[in-house]
């Protein structure tokens, strides 16, 4: 069938299928554990041509970028869920208190059945495959819908998992936003979505239809606070890396930051410094990737032109012709000093390399700043001093904070991953994402002989009995 063909009735038989075959063979474990064996083995040997699927939707990108993102993540993430699925598939045993003995019970996490993913283009492998592991180790059939806009990466996607599983356990479906909104509105039993806030909430009104459970990993602008103690050398190396790792089209890259009045020149210099050690003079720019799409660059563009309009002052680190930068969508590291709020580059998520500094005074000043928007996906407080960091992550509350570094939370097996608020709802990777793609059956099993036997009329029988239970 036409993947651009696909209608409602379509998708639907399409989920009717995955459902029906997991009503009559639930995955046990040794399925499970196979399953997850046989997706590592034919994606690490598929890693060379999933990079090069990736430079082809991105016109280029850095192989080893698209290695160490897409690859040893996802691979990361499957050993994480082998290690791990015996013990988490156990039931877990829950005390019932003296109340309720000699009755006993427990907590056993079962599939749900037939979960949905939705993945975005900007790491366009990685954010198909975890989520898609982790609802195959919790049990279930998975129906994929990965980006129209990394066409190569996703028929990558489509081959890989043919390879590796049965049309009726997984399937993929590929089309433009007309198919996603369809996608988005079936009666799956779980739907994790990955993409920006404006389409999580449309995401979120077409699931609302059949009260399906959502997994919603959003963006927002993610501060990074440096504190009056901490180097500007050691900062910039850090930010440099989660800023223009793919280009800044990363979530959870640092969308602005904070710096102590006084020490922004200092904290420019040594960026400047970080991009042409880096990347040279941008002659070659292998290691540098380039914007997705032609509507992305032009986006990027209109934030600096508004910023350039405001007399803000735009600095572009690497001095690229601009022909070739339209040309091949390099665009240039580049810092825009002292935005106002009214700044279109402070009211959306960049999602791109550009990099907004402001200067506060004062701590609470900068806190209240990061308050005064909606809550961030992530947060990077940059401080030596351990009071410092207690009150930055005491006073504000985002969806992961990694503490004088950046991006890395995001890499933790064992750590939750999610947003809250604007920056999305529930969580995944490791257990957390186990959990959430699975029911958390509470069962309680009670004896021949019981004290409930005893709760019924006329009370006045058992009232002793009534009144020590309720003390």
């Amino acid at each position: 069938m036409d993947p651009q063909t696909d209608g409602s009735n379509a998708l639907q038989q399409r989920l009717t299928q995955l459902r029906d075959a997991w009503q009559q063979h639930k995955p046990d474990y040794t399925q499970r554990r196979d399953d997850l064996r046989r997706l590592r083995a034919a994606f690490k040997a598929r890693i060379p041509a999933m990079t090069e699927a990736i430079a082809a939707d991105f016109g280029h990108r850095s192989k080893h970028e698209s290695v160490i993102a897409d690859g040893m993540t996802v691979t990361g993430e499957i050993d994480h869920l082998l290690s791990h699925l015996r013990g988490w598939m156990r039931p877990e045993r829950i005390g019932v208190g003296w109340r309720f003995w000699p009755a006993r019970a427990q907590v056993r996490p079962l599939p749900v059945g037939v979960v949905g993913v939705i993945s975005p283009w900007n790491y366009p492998v990685n954010l198909a495959l975890v989520p898609l592991a982790t609802a195959i180790a919790a049990g279930n059939h998975v129906m994929l819908k990965p980006s129209e806009h990394t066409p190569n990466s996703s028929a990558f996607l489509q081959s890989l998992l043919a390879e590796v599983f049965p049309a009726d356990r997984v399937a993929v479906v590929q089309g433009d936003a007309g198919v996603a909104s369809v996608f988005s509105g079936l009666p799956f039993d779980h739907l994790v979505f990955t993409g920006s806030t404006a389409i999580g909430r449309k995401v979120m009104a077409a699931a609302a239809q059949h009260l399906t459970p959502l997994t919603l990993e959003l963006g927002g602008k993610s501060p990074a606070l440096i504190a009056a103690d901490y180097p500007l050398e050691g900062a910039a190396a850090r930010l440099a890396t989660g800023k223009w790792f793919n280009a800044g089209q990363t979530c959870i890259a640092p969308d602005y930051v904070l710096i102590d009045e006084g020490r922004i020149d200092a904290l420019v210099a040594a960026l400047r410094t970080q991009v042409q050690q880096r990347y040279g003079d941008f002659s070659d720019a292998g290691d540098y990737s380039r914007i997705i799409n032609e509507g992305q660059y032009q986006r990027l563009q209109g934030y600096v032109d508004d910023a350039r309009a405001r007399g803000l002052q735009v600095l572009p680190l690497a001095d690229i012709d601009v022909e070739r930068s339209r040309r091949e969508r390099l665009f240039p590291p580049t810092l825009i000093l002292q935005p106002g709020d009214d700044a279109t580059v402070m009211q959306d998520e960049i999602f791109g390399p550009i990099l907004p500094i402001r200067s506060y005074r004062s701590l609470d000043e900068a806190i209240a700043t990061i308050n005064g928007r909606d809550r961030p996906l992530a947060l990077y407080p940059f401080s030596h001093d351990k009071a410092t960091v207690e009150k930055i992550v005491g006073q504000t509350l985002a969806g992961g904070v990694t503490v004088n570094d950046t991006l890395l939370h995001f890499a933790i097996n064992g750590l939750p991953f999610g947003g809250i608020g604007a920056s999305g709802m529930g969580a995944y990777h490791g257990k957390a994402g186990f959990d959430a793609m699975s029911k958390r059956l509470p069962v309680l099993w009670q004896t021949r002989r019981a004290g409930s036997d005893l709760l019924r009329p006329p009370y006045s029988k058992v009232a002793r009995f009534i009144e020590m239970i309720s003390r």
